[in-house]
């Protein structure tokens, strides 16, 4: 499992040098950063190694699902099984937590198929196949206010694909059908302690309690296509 899964709010960890791509990046034995994925930027930061600082510009998953830290520049006498601590930048982090998770929000105030979306440090959005406009943008703003401030306990839960296929009730109380073929499925559920609010295959990083996220601001709501809307939302601090 990676650590950003294990727990999200880690910041710094020790872990030695896996490989060496040579004028690219180096895949650690164990990853800190979260790579580029399903809308969600990957973090940056730092591993100091000794007396040198290999400065991360991006995360990257490859093939076999290692992930290789893109270095800005390369220290000198970098060699596999080298240790370093890896350090990522929290700010960033823990924006786009608040927002990964303000959109599971923002797709249980707007029930309808998500074909997108983009996560950000100010701003973020879903594309909803919604052919008919929202008529009330402010009730949607303070619809999903109203949950932040629920104070709503957000966790991880992991599931065997056999597992659904014993209780396909399951997968209609998701608001995202999980994907196939990768043996066990990692969900996201925000509930309160006798509601469920939402439940969905993700694996990206989120903030352990809605009141985390603060206060959301609707923003523009633009028409990509026949039956595509875009809806954007940006932190009000």
């Amino acid at each position: 499992m990676y650590s950003f899964w294990e727990d999200s709010y880690v910041t710094s960890e020790f872990t030695t040098i896996k490989n060496i791509i040579p004028d690219l990046g180096i895949i650690m034995e164990k990853n800190l950063f979260y790579p580029t994925s399903g809308g969600q930027p990957s973090d940056s930061g730092q591993i100091k190694f000794d007396n040198q600082i290999a400065s991360i510009s991006e995360a990257r998953k490859t093939k076999n699902e290692d992930i290789l830290l893109v270095l800005e520049s390369f220290p000198n006498n970098l060699q596999v099984g080298m240790q370093g601590l890896q350090e990522i930048n929290w700010e960033l982090r823990y924006r786009h937590m608040r927002m990964h998770t303000a959109l599971h929000l923002l797709s249980v105030v707007i029930p309808l198929p998500v074909n997108g979306g983009q996560i950000g440090e100010m701003k973020s959005r879903l594309d909803f196949n919604m052919p008919d406009p929202i008529e009330d943008k402010q009730k949607i703003e303070d619809e999903i206010n109203d949950l932040i401030q629920q104070d709503l306990n957000v966790e991880q839960l992991w599931i065997a694909e056999i597992e659904l296929d014993k209780n396909p009730k399951l997968v209609k109380t998701m608001s995202v059908s999980p994907p196939r073929g990768s043996g066990d499925i990692r969900l996201i559920r925000i509930a309160s302690s006798d509601n469920q609010v939402d439940l969905q295959p993700c694996g990206g990083t989120h903030v352990r309690r809605t009141s985390e996220i603060g206060r959301i601001t609707l923003g523009k709501i633009e028409k990509k296509g026949k039956n595509n809307r875009r809806v954007s939302i940006h932190f009000s601090d």
